[in-house]
């Protein structure tokens, strides 16, 4: 008996020392697709799993934020992820260390400060690993110095939670009660429609001012050149009406003109700087016709990872989330490299220190390409066509902010007759430098060689009438420029706060502008009547930089909490007491209703208005609100064509007969036949604005119309 309960007390050691053997590094990251890139850096002696985003947070049934108790959050575990939780919990039993490697900012350290609660690890333990890229020498190098959870970055995050939610959750059911249910207010996406509101009561109070311009053609020899009249007896003279023109070209003898000054400059223009995630998202739109959401989305794509082929999986740009310009010293000599190898050495600016705007968080790096060898014409077979379009926005703009200026050679002449004065300018690219790669001048307008004296010869003349216009209205990339030039908002938020804006229908894209709703102008003008400093830029900016002090651990985050609390719960009193009611009356829509007589009227909803019947809730008769362009169907012959929208917003035309009639077509008719094949003729965009009538089978195009 003896003998075998040595045995047994044997076997048992065997077993907990080959255990031990086998325990591996448990690593948790945001993402399954991280995951999977990470495990395979590190190797076999580490299990990579993802806790899919947030674990814990605030309850959404109720404000979740103990006022009595220095505004503590009261967090709860997020429902549905019960069993991922427990596995979370098993692996980390399991494991011989655990590591918290979500994401390099404030969201990703609050992910970690909630996992290590929930695993019951200790926070002051050298656990959290952060990379700025997902590289396999990054991720290695990052293993080597794990620290302890930072709480200034957690209290950052908290206290925009809380605020956060105090805005939120105090004002919405405000408007629920006094206006509708399913409305929302909050900090950066109220000024965001104060301001699109702003500007389109600054268009409706535009009045347009008359001015004109005379362009002429000159000849020197046998080159011609454009100029444009500049002004009169050495003064610059704007031309204000069709009197003033006929007096400057009355004054106009004949088509012989002396060149009276020449000025010959060379000039530089410096490479742009590196990407941070708004001048990205600006870039996007504005050159790949991205949204602001897709972006991001793809950004992620390009950060966690894409499958090299037998080069493996591995992540393409550093963190897309910055406001940052900085630009590691290993980037940079890398960069330097690269450019020396491939363009020379005069197109390189050898690290060249790039300075961030004031106020920019430094805690990463500009948005660049982890590897600068992986150019985008390299890995083109490995990514689909939108991961192409943005990694080659990115590594372009990268490369060109490691390159040296590009210098111009640039001539202005002044052009003159009997006191009258016309000016033209010219340039020559002299040095491309970093045009070389990112190409962002106009095209070469070299005037012909002049000197002081010599005569020129008028070929045309072309007096133009202009009106000034109104500012133009926002496209997402413009508010997300004008909401980071204020200060308002941060990297993370920009993309969530436009989609808000319109997924309550406070406002509308039309040809890609933001115009306000009805709704959105209701909301507006009860927000900055009752809640001031919510939609005051100043106010809104000075609490970013509380918050952002909050995160290098000069302000504590109840107190910035509180000092905003305070006078607002004043306001919420006032509103509860004193705000109307106030009703949005049914418009009649003209017609009656086709199920039960009843007369139809225009209601608001969700999604913007609608048809519906006067006798609801007897009669649930709606009927979607249809645009006709005045255009009969080509195919049925009977038919309106009307505009309509797909499931994801975009406009197309169809039969109002449908589905009698199927006829559908993403381009306008115009209600005319092709002269040559007698297919409908449509309406398209072109490149630069304007429209131009073609033939969808090619056969027939018209002049563009601007």
């Amino acid at each position: 008996m003896a003998t075998k309960t040595s045995t047994r007390k044997t076997s048992t050691k065997k077993t907990t020392s080959k255990k031990t053997t086998n325990q591996k590094n448990l690593v948790i990251v945001e993402s399954p697709a991280k995951a999977k890139t990470i495990e395979k850096y590190l190797g076999r002696n580490y299990r990579v799993v993802a806790s899919v985003g947030h674990i814990r947070d605030l309850k959404k049934s109720t404000m979740s934020v103990d006022f009595d108790n220095n505004y503590e959050p009261q967090y709860i575990n997020i429902r549905g992820k019960g069993d991922l939780i427990n596995s979370l919990k098993k692996e980390a039993k399991n494991a011989k260390k655990v590591y918290l490697a979500s994401d390099p900012d404030r969201e990703g350290e609050a992910i970690s400060w909630h996992l290590a609660h929930i695993l019951n690890l200790d926070e002051s333990d050298a656990n959290r690993v952060v990379f700025n890229e997902i590289t396999k020498e990054a991720v290695k190098n990052a293993f080597k110095e794990p620290r302890s959870i930072d709480q200034d970055l957690v209290d950052a995050q908290q206290a925009r939670r809380v605020l956060d939610r105090i805005v939120g959750y105090s004002i919405s059911p405000i408007l629920w009660k006094k206006v509708k249910k399913g409305l929302s207010a909050g900090r950066v996406q109220s000024i965001a429609l104060k301001l699109i509101i702003d500007l389109e009561n600054e268009i409706n109070q535009f009045q347009p001012e008359e001015y004109w311009t005379i362009d002429s053609t000159f000849k020197k020899g046998n080159k011609k050149f454009q100029a444009s009249f500049y002004g009169l007896d050495a003064k610059k003279v704007k031309l204000e009406n069709n009197d003033q023109v006929k007096e400057v070209l009355a004054r106009i003898k004949n088509d012989e003109f002396s060149v009276d000054q020449v000025e010959r400059k060379e000039r530089k223009r410096n490479a742009p700087l590196p990407y941070t995630t708004s001048t990205m998202q600006m870039d996007a739109a504005n050159k790949v016709n991205f949204r602001t959401r897709k972006t991001m989305m793809v950004a992620q794509q390009l950060y966690e990872g894409v499958s090299l082929g037998t080069g493996g999986t591995q992540g393409l740009i550093t963190y897309m989330r910055t406001d940052s310009t900085r630009i590691s010293p290993v980037a940079q000599a890398q960069a330097a490299d690269f450019i020396t190898e491939r363009f020379g050495e005069k197109y390189s600016k050898h690290g060249s220190r790039v300075k961030n705007v004031s106020g920019a968080q430094d805690a990463h790096e500009a948005i660049r390409p982890s590897n600068v060898n992986l150019t985008p014409e390299g890995i083109a077979k490995y990514l689909d066509k939108d991961q192409l379009k943005l990694y080659t926005l990115i590594w372009n703009r990268f490369v060109a902010s490691q390159m040296t200026a590009a210098i111009f050679d640039t001539m202005n002449v002044r052009l003159g007759q009997n006191g009258v004065i016309f000016s033209a300018n010219g340039s020559q690219v002299k040095f491309d430098g970093y045009m070389a790669v990112y190409n962002d001048s106009d095209k070469n307008k070299m005037l012909p060689d002049m000197e002081q004296g010599d005569t020129v010869t008028r070929a045309t003349t072309s007096p133009e009438q202009h009106f000034t216009q109104p500012p133009a209205r926002y496209s997402e990339a413009t508010l997300i420029k004008t909401l980071e030039e204020n200060g308002v908002g941060r990297p993370s938020t920009y993309a969530p706060t436009i989609e808000t804006i319109q997924k309550r229908y406070y406002v509308k894209l039309v040809s890609k502008r933001f115009e306000p709703t009805e709704l959105g102008e209701i909301v507006n003008k009860l927000i900055v009547e009752f809640f001031p400093d919510i939609v005051n830029v100043k106010f809104t900016a000075e609490m970013e930089q509380k918050l952002d002090d909050v995160e290098i651990g000069t302000e504590q985050w109840q107190k910035v909490i509180d000092s905003f609390y305070q006078p607002f719960k004043d306001e919420l009193a006032k509103a509860e007491t004193e705000m109307e009611k106030i009703q949005i009356k049914d418009e009649p829509a003209g017609f009656d209703c086709d199920v039960c007589g009843h007369p139809m009227v225009i209601k608001l909803g969700k999604y913007g208005k609608f048809y519906a019947c006067s006798n609801f809730p007897d009669c649930r008769n709606t009927k979607q609100i249809v645009k006709a362009i005045g255009v009969t169907c080509p195919d049925c012959k009977e038919g309106q064509v009307i505009e309509r929208k797909s499931k994801r917003n975009r406009i197309f035309y169809g039969c109002d007969r449908y589905p009698a009639c199927e006829f559908t077509s993403w381009d306008k008719p115009v209600g005319r036949a092709c002269p040559k094949c007698d297919h409908y003729l449509v309406e398209k965009k072109v490149r630069g604005g304007g429209k131009q009538v073609v033939c969808p089978n090619g056969d027939y195009e018209e002049e563009k119309v601007k």
